[in-house]
């Protein structure tokens, strides 16, 4: 099952890496087309695309939330997909704390770029 997963993330992560997120192939954020605001993630795809490419100052210029927090979910990823060897990591990220936490950032983030 892990297996099948890693690979279905690399093929993925293969497709989109070869779209261009300026051409307009990849979906526009409903959220900025109803409010004109920001949401948490405006800016995630072509963050996401820049990382695919090594592009880490222009991710980061994209979407600093998610430059700044994408090695985090990779590790919440790979603690929910390997619960059992990594039980103490998985314990932590499901912890409601930590998911408060995570959620404060996300929310405050929202309002701070929308200033």
């Amino acid at each position: 099952m892990l297996a099948l997963a890693a690979l279905m993330l690399l093929a993925a992560a293969a497709v989109y890496y070869a779209l261009d997120p300026a051409g307009g192939m990849l979906p526009r954020c409903p959220f900025k087309a109803a409010t004109g605001l920001d949401c948490p993630g405006c800016g995630a795809q072509r963050a996401l695309h820049a990382c695919l490419h090594g592009e880490f100052a222009a991710a980061y210029a994209c979407n600093p939330l998610l430059a700044a927090e994408l090695p985090l979910v990779l590790l919440v990823l790979a603690a929910e997909l390997m619960p059992r060897r990594l039980a103490r990591l998985r314990r932590v990220t499901a912890s409601r704390p930590f998911i408060l936490t995570f959620l404060a950032i996300i929310i405050l983030w929202t309002i701070y770029r929308n200033l």
